[in-house]
This record gives structure tokens, sequence and C-alpha cells, in this order.
């Protein structure tokens, strides 16, 4: 059974089995999270990035998908890497969302982690409304099958806390 906490902070001292990344496609770091967990975890993450774009991930990450890197400096094992929508208003993409939960999951389950810290994918430069990335969030991580047992939500502003807790009430546990 998942545990799924949430609280404000930074997601790069999370001391966790698995740290997710939202990530662009090209996995080339970036601004946001992306940027922050680059710089955090040190240029191993980039070399393994590459590694991939070298080898089996010629065409970058599809959206939706999730792949597994070292996490170099960072508190965590391995950085899960997963590529978000780009919001767009009128086109429903919350499955693509909720895929990027359940897919990183999947991976974790793959590595054999069981405390994985997320973010809240795409609800950063993609744009996507706070209060439904929440939603989407719990949702996929509450229904997939997975042997993780402590799921972190790790929220980078009062802003996306404050959905949070509107959603799922003032407890950090669930």
């Amino acid at each position: 059974m998942v545990t799924l906490r949430y609280r404000q902070g930074d997601i790069t001292q999370e001391h966790v089995d698995a740290i997710v990344n939202a990530a662009n496609s090209g996995l080339s770091g970036g601004g946001g999270v992306d940027g922050a967990i680059h710089r955090a975890g040190g240029p191993a993450i980039m070399d393994a990035c590459r590694e991939l774009r070298r080898t089996t991930h010629r065409a970058g990450l599809q959206t939706g998908q999730a792949v597994a890197t070292t996490a170099g400096r960072l508190p965590a094992r391995w950085v899960i890497h997963t590529v978000g929508p780009v919001y767009a208003a009128g086109l429903d993409q919350s499955d693509l969302l909720r895929c990027c939960y359940t897919t990183s999951l999947a991976v974790a389950d793959e590595l054999g982690a069981s405390s994985v810290a997320f973010p809240l994918v795409s609800a950063g430069v993609y744009g996507w409304p706070i209060a439904d990335a929440v939603q989407q969030a719990v949702t996929a991580i509450s229904t997939a099958t997975t042997a993780v047992t402590d799921v972190r939500l790790v929220l980078f502003d009062a802003r996306a806390y404050a959905a949070a807790s509107a959603l799922l009430g003032p407890a950090a546990e669930l």
C-alpha cells in the first residue's frame, strides 16, 4: 500500500530512493525542477542523459514516458526523468500527465525503489493549472499498481501547497 505525503520544499533535498525530474524530451537539462536537479546532482546526471540520447533514446523521451539515471550528488540513489505534457486549453491531455506518474512508479519498481519524491509535473513552465495538476498527480499515484510504499509530492511554493491542501486537507500524510 502506498503512503502519499505532500509538503512544500526543495525536491533536491529529499532523502528517498528516487527523485522524479520533470524533464524535457531532449533530456538536456533546463529550468525549474529540471535545472535544480541537474545543478544539485552535478554533471553525472547530464552525462547519463547524454548516454541515453546516444544509445536507447536517440529521439528523446516521449511525453508520459520515464527513464532512470544516476542521482549524482543528490541524497537519492536515482533520478527518474519524465516528460509532462504542455498544457493547452481545450485539449485534454490529463491521461498523459497521469502517465508521467504511473510510468515513473513502474521505473521505480524496476529499480527496486521503495520511496519516490515527485514534483508537480507540468505545473511550472509547461503551464498546467496547479489545482488540476495536483488532482491528476493524486489520482495517478493512488490508483497505480506499484511496490513503492512511500510517495512524496514535493511542492515548490506556497501556491502549490495551498492547492494540495485544498484538495487533500491539511494533513501531510494521506
